[in-house]
């Protein structure tokens, strides 16, 4: 699948559900939000169908997210069918890890080597500030488990001014002694409580000042063409340190992407509005050609960047919404 501007999509970001079991306030209210009913979700059975149509048209890479995708129920035997799809060369996950712990060895059994990990701090109090939970042990436990088991770990941390910047340097040196791809983002406004950041302070670029005043040596990584994510490494660190400019944009020339919610709506483009809703055609009589043909004409008219993609948004409505609406 070729878009409007010469961009291969190859990686499929889909959401298996909006429910979470943390309330992190760059994600979501404390107060939660409307989650929606059973039967508006994609079925495990609709998933499997949509997603075996789009990896026979080019899809080598699927990321399950959510909300927290092991809050939903029978998710292992949904991943056990999935890595079975021919073609599929992996699946990948987004994870809070507060329920990750009884899945290792299941999760290693299917070859699932790819968990990106969100912990935005390694204070116990500054997370539950962040999270409204007590789960700190939880997930750093879930860090050194799939440290201990071989697992590939990005850990993914949102810089929220005036709550965990001063996490920047504590998290980079964990990827000095640990096999880690450390990557900080840049916040969103994707917090569902209709505050659009207009102008944003700690940007990537002064993130990586700051790590570079404790860490001056630090040098360049090589990152692939379609990366999110800007890398680099300290000498003789054992992993790497990533920033994501999610809210500048600034990779989004080569963005391999699509992104499915667990209700079947689809985004070509995170800060863009829904654009096609799968649901209804995979609840309706269409054949799979008609389904991957819907796709691809959407992809035709896929807005070069993210800035574009939000022009679309009436009155930037999705701008506003939460992350766990949108999938991760």
């Amino acid at each position: 699948m070729i878009d409007n501007h010469g961009r291969e999509i190859s990686y499929l970001r889909l959401s298996v559900t909006d429910r979470c079991n943390l309330r992190c306030s760059y994600c979501m209210p404390e107060e939660g939000i409307n989650f929606v009913k059973k039967n508006e979700l994609l079925s495990y059975e609709e998933m499997l169908r949509l997603c075996q149509v789009l990896v026979a048209n080019g899809i080598n890479k699927i990321r399950i997210t959510g909300g927290e995708p092991f809050v939903r129920t029978d998710i292992m035997n949904f991943l056990k069918d999935l890595v079975e799809i021919e073609g599929l060369e992996k699946v990948a996950i987004t994870t809070n890890g507060t329920l990750l712990k009884n899945h290792l060895k299941a999760l290693k059994e299917l070859k699932i080597q790819d968990i990106n990990l969100s912990l935005d701090t390694f204070n116990p109090e500054t997370f539950k500030k962040i999270t409204g939970r007590n789960d700190f042990e939880k997930v750093r436990d879930s860090l050194f488990a799939l440290l201990d088991n071989g697992f590939n770990v990005k850990v993914n941390a949102v810089i929220m001014e005036g709550i965990n910047v001063d996490d920047i340097i504590p998290l980079s040196r964990l990827s000095i002694n640990l096999p880690i791809k450390m990557r900080f983002i840049e916040e969103m406004p994707f917090n569902g409580q209709y505050r659009k950041t207009d102008k944003l302070n700690w940007t990537g670029q002064k993130m990586l000042e700051e790590i570079k005043k404790a860490f001056p040596s630090i040098e360049k990584f090589h990152s692939l063409k379609t990366s999110t994510s800007e890398n680099y490494k300290i000498p003789g660190a054992k992993g790497l340190i990533g920033l994501i400019a999610a809210y500048t944009r600034t990779f989004c020339g080569t963005c391999n992407r699509l992104r499915i919610n667990a209700t079947g709506k689809m985004r070509t483009c995170l800060y863009g509005p829904e654009v096609l809703d799968i649901r209804k055609i995979l609840r309706s009589d269409y054949s799979d050609d008609q389904l991957i043909e819907a796709i691809n004409k959407t992809i035709h008219k896929r807005s070069a960047d993210g800035f574009e993609a939000e022009k679309l948004n009436e009155n930037g409505k999705n701008v506003n919404e939460s992350m766990t609406n949108i999938g991760g």
